[in-house]
């Protein structure tokens, strides 16, 4: 099954934010990384981080770590070369992390309006969910990045993640699992510890049908494709082709009409909920096209 790709531009520039459709178009060829940036910038703050919900579901002007993460998963795709924007950030999450080098889920703030209630009542310990997902964003950017590869921040966390992951006997939730793994290939080809760590958490990933996650929305799983959402990873090995190839067929036949993508886990706000078919049509656009 293929997807309509005229059809998810259609739903992007009709419904989507500035920084999806700048997305979109790079994607496709026809803008550059320096229009997805400006886009980027927008999300800004002074101190180096990012905030103003560019995590739809946690609105705060505020700087926080999931904002971290968006801008550098944004980042990795356009493949920023700047001297000042990725380093700040770093900074910004070397400040930030616990003494134990990972990262909590979120910071406290008070502008709480719109947001999801797992943002406003964060544990502040370091989340494994968290680390994991801005490691995983990081280490992908350090393969061209001798700067970031470098520094201090992106060690500390690359180290609690992997630490932490050796403890776990038992499956982790979905969220974190997905996550964990997304690190893991990441850094599979350069750290033999993760590369054994991979197998073991591919294990946890159901095969008779989509991975529940648990405390979620009614119908909200998660499927092959977000473990391992790119061809040629280490992870790949893991997965059967003809699942592979059928989970591709599974995300192009949940286009919808309109052109877009939807989420099915809960969101907390209108907009939210438009921004995140947005984000969604983006990255299923990315992951067919991959295949």
């Amino acid at each position: 099954m293929d997807f309509d790709l005229d059809a998810a531009v259609s739903f992007i520039a009709t419904h989507a934010r500035t920084l999806e459709r700048r997305r979109l178009h790079h994607l496709n060829g026809d803008g550059s990384p320096a229009a997805v940036l400006a886009a980027l910038d927008g999300f800004r703050n002074t101190d180096g981080g990012y905030g103003w919900a560019l995590e739809p579901d946690l609105r705060s002007t505020t700087s926080q770590p999931v904002g971290a993460m968006h801008a550098l998963e944004v980042i990795v795709e356009v493949g920023d070369t700047s001297a000042d924007r990725v380093p700040h950030l770093l900074d910004w999450l070397a400040e930030h992390s616990n003494d134990d080098g990972g990262m909590a889920f979120s910071l406290p703030f008070a502008d709480t309006y719109g947001c999801a209630p797992h943002w406003v009542a964060a544990d502040p310990a370091s989340s494994v969910t968290m680390t994991t997902q801005l490691a995983a964003q990081a280490q992908q950017l350090a393969k061209t990045r001798p700067d970031v590869a470098k520094h201090p921040w992106l060690a500390a966390a690359t180290a609690w993640c992997l630490d932490t992951m050796e403890r776990v006997e038992e499956p982790p939730h979905a969220i974190e699992l997905m996550f964990s793994m997304l690190f893991l290939d990441a850094v599979a080809d350069d750290i033999p510890q993760a590369h054994k760590l991979l197998e073991r958490y591919a294990g946890f990933v159901r095969l008779d049908g989509p991975t529940p996650v648990a405390g979620g929305a009614a119908d909200e799983v998660l499927h092959p494709l977000d473990f391992t959402p790119r061809p040629g990873t280490a992870s790949r090995v893991f997965f059967d082709g003809d699942a592979i190839a059928a989970d591709r067929d599974r995300l192009a036949g949940q286009q919808h009409d309109d052109g877009g993508w939807d989420v099915s886990f809960q969101t907390f706000s209108p907009a939210a909920a438009l921004e995140w078919r947005g984000y969604a049509t983006v990255q299923a656009v990315k992951v067919l096209r991959d295949h």
